[in-house]
């Protein structure tokens, strides 16, 4: 049994279910009366049902594309927060542009107890190697790490051979910052002769593969991963044994609600299942409702041997954002999940999008035990109507699809 933060990670399932719920219901009827995009999105009698994830499940999902074009609308923020801009610290930019508030207040973006699962304490001092400039990422992680009382140092990005000094000079023992640089950092400080005291480290923002990972515990740094974004803060993160190794899965975080859903779609899919992650902050400031991240996951069967009890989730597993364009049109997830809606009997699907000589080519493949007269026929008149385009339909058996949360396979080759 490994330190946990606080006693919420241990909590019994149901009363963490009982008590989020309770606190998102408390959150969205305050939020209604200064966030107006909110009310637009949930009525009183709708928060007053919400009371477990299935009827959560109902309401509609929230997508970045939404979201910039409400900012756009009613700018800046897209009437979602719910403070005045004159109480919000920091503006910050993501690709789109979409942007995000902060808020001064001691871990808003809830990184303190990611920090605390990968082994930091009071009294590290932390090199901090995540980006400053307009994006929130550096600002994220050095808001947790000083709620965790951590002295930090504000590298930002780069200037490889400038971080490593400081880093000798001033003592840090503890890295945060993309998985790849810390790499750069211990090998600079090996051509340097430079001396390094980190021996714990946080990553996010790239994948940590399991060689590297396995690199750096031979360099004496302890490495786990969280899983965060700049819309609502910390989602996930990994744990240790008592031995320090990374234990599989990710935890997901107190302050959040997490579903896995179809891509395309709001709908959850059955445990195990690949899927889209939603996420639902237990945030005050920003609560954005069913907010779909566009990242592909998979809940985790069981609890953390740690002794968390919080869901799990098996990682980032790649983008759900599956559009493409097929013969000057674009093609999306939510169209394959509206040609579903047509024909009850099909749970899942696959559009392949090839090349055949000149010419673009789609086949829907479509998980169906036998053969329904008229299904193939049908279908294939639902990809007309709803794609605007032509393609082919075969019906496979239930379960030959691969899990990994694909709806559009293009596999055309761009380059030849």
């Amino acid at each position: 049994m490994t330190e946990h933060f606080d006693a919420l990670e241990t909590r019994e399932p149901e009363i963490r279910a009982a008590a989020q719920f309770a606190r998102l219901r408390d959150i969205l009827r305050t939020a209604r009366q200064t966030a107006p995009a909110l009310a637009d999105r949930i009525s009183e009698s709708e928060i007053a049902a919400l009371t477990d994830a299935a009827v959560l499940a109902r309401l509609p999902v929230l997508r970045k594309s939404d979201l910039g074009a409400m900012q756009r609308e009613h700018p800046p923020l897209g009437g979602l927060c719910a403070r005045p801009i004159s109480q919000v610290a920091q503006l910050f930019q993501s690709p789109g542009p979409i942007y995000e508030p902060g808020i001064d207040a001691p871990d808003w973006w809830r990184l303190a107890r990611a920090l605390h699962a990968a082994g930091l304490r009071p009294g590290d001092v932390v090199l901090n190697c995540f980006a400053y400039h307009l994006t929130p990422a550096g600002h994220m992680l050095e808001n947790g790490a000083r709620a965790l009382g951590c002295t930090v140092v504000p590298g930002g990005i780069g200037s490889s051979e400038a971080q490593t000094i400081a880093a000798a000079d001033l003592g840090a023992t503890a890295y945060i910052g993309t998985p790849d640089f810390l790499k750069v950092l211990l090998d600079k400080a090996d051509e340097l002769g430079r001396t390094l005291s980190i021996r714990r480290a946080l990553v996010s923002g790239g994948p940590l593969f399991p060689a590297m990972r396995a690199g750096y515990g031979e360099r004496g740094v302890s490495c786990l991963q969280c899983y965060a974004t700049a819309d609502v803060g910390l989602i996930a993160y990994e744990s240790m044994d008592a031995d320090g190794a990374a234990l599989p899965g990710m935890i997901t975080d107190e302050g959040v609600l997490v579903e896995i859903v179809r891509p395309g779609t709001g709908d959850p899919v059955p445990p195990g299942d690949v899927g889209e992650v939603v996420v639902t902050p237990l945030n005050p400031d920003y609560p954005l409702l069913r907010f779909a991240t566009g990242d592909l996951s998979a809940i985790a069967d069981g609890r953390s041997p740690c002794g968390r009890t919080g869901l799990r989730i098996k990682g980032w597993m790649g983008r759900a954002d599956q559009t493409t364009k097929v013969k000057g049109m674009f093609v999306r997830p939510e169209q394959i999940a509206s040609v579903l809606t047509r024909h009850p009997e099909i749970a899942r699907a696959r559009l392949t999008v090839a090349r055949e000589g000149d010419a673009d080519t789609m086949r829907l493949a479509a998980e169906c035990d036998g053969s329904p007269e008229g299904l193939v026929a049908a279908m294939e008149q639902s990809v007309r109507d709803v794609l605007k385009l032509r393609g082919t339909v075969k019906l496979v058996p239930s379960g030959s699809l691969p899990n990994d949360g694909k709806v559009i396979d293009d596999t055309r080759d761009f380059d030849s």
